[in-house]
């Protein structure tokens, strides 16, 4: 693989109206330690920002909860006007420290935390809001109206959720279009398949946090260490590869502060697995 690229890993078009390269960046890592605070190398994490449009990457998804604020902010002083990147970014965590996550999904919180989204980042509509957890202290159905009026205010275009089922996708649907689920998933932690599978079905996008958590699957003489070795790449960038072809509808984010390993992550769109390669990939990791 010569050129880096991110568009050989097929587009997808989020809520009919939003089409992006399938291999996005997460923004978590942009931060201090713990998610928390400006990061220990400031001007490393602008510049991997300023790479993205470079290498094809038009899909950044973040939350106001990394710094907090202070991913947005350095999206912004990195991209904006942005020229074709969708932004998205989520709502309904608030912090008290490194490392702490505390469900906020009180309507009134969760509309002035999109506004602020909205000033953080440098626009009049933000293209993707998601509502990072739904909070069991408050009736989803307030939390899903407050998301309905905040794309009927046009300061948010389309709506996500984040760690969901497919009942509690099927609720907020009665109140809003789901244009993206945002859940755990990777070779090694399966346990949203059935979310997968009916985002596909439905034409929603399904961005999976945490996508490289390979383990012990990438280990000598394992199957996704032959792919790797076959095609010349690292087992993350098999990992990630792995996840293109598993589904359409799958959109990976992953994020690094390091411009070598965004390089290295998005080599991974270059990447194409036979259906042997993939299927014996699966087994192992169903097996482990």
């Amino acid at each position: 693989m010569t050129t880096i690229d991110a568009k050989p890993s097929g587009t997808f078009s989020i809520g009919g109206g939003l089409t992006v390269n399938r291999l996005g960046f997460g923004a978590m890592r942009l931060t201090g330690r713990g998610i928390w605070g400006e990061p220990a190398d400031r001007a490393e994490a602008l510049r991997v920002l300023k790479r993205l449009p470079e290498l094809g990457v038009d899909f950044v998804d973040t939350a106001d909860s990394y710094g907090p604020d202070v991913s947005e902010l350095l999206i912004r002083e990195a991209l904006h006007p942005y020229r074709g990147i969708v932004i998205a970014t989520k709502g309904g965590l608030t912090r008290t420290g490194p490392d702490r996550w505390i469900p906020v999904g009180r309507p009134e919180y969760l509309i002035q935390q999109a506004h602020k989204s909205r000033r953080n980042l440098g626009v009049e509509t933000i293209d993707l809001w998601q509502l990072h957890r739904i909070d069991p202290k408050v009736p989803r159905k307030e939390q899903f109206d407050a998301i309905r009026s905040l794309i009927d205010d046009k300061i948010i275009r389309y709506a996500g959720l984040s760690e969901v089922s497919v009942e509690e996708i099927e609720a907020a649907s009665k109140i809003f279009p789901v244009a993206t689920v945002q859940n755990r998933y990777n070779l090694a932690e399966r346990q949203s398949e059935d979310v997968l599978d009916y985002c596909e079905k439905r034409g929603v996008g399904f961005i999976p946090w945490f996508p490289l958590a390979a383990g012990q699957l990438a280990g000598p003489g394992s199957a996704l260490a032959a792919a790797a070795s076959a095609h010349r790449a690292t087992p993350g960038q098999v990992a990630l590869a792995w996840l293109l072809k598993r589904s359409p509808a799958m959109l990976p984010i992953p994020g690094t502060s390091k411009v070598a390993h965004l390089e290295e992550n998005v080599g991974a769109a270059g990447v194409k697995l036979s259906d042997a390669e993939f299927a014996a990939i699966d087994r192992a990791a169903r097996a482990a």
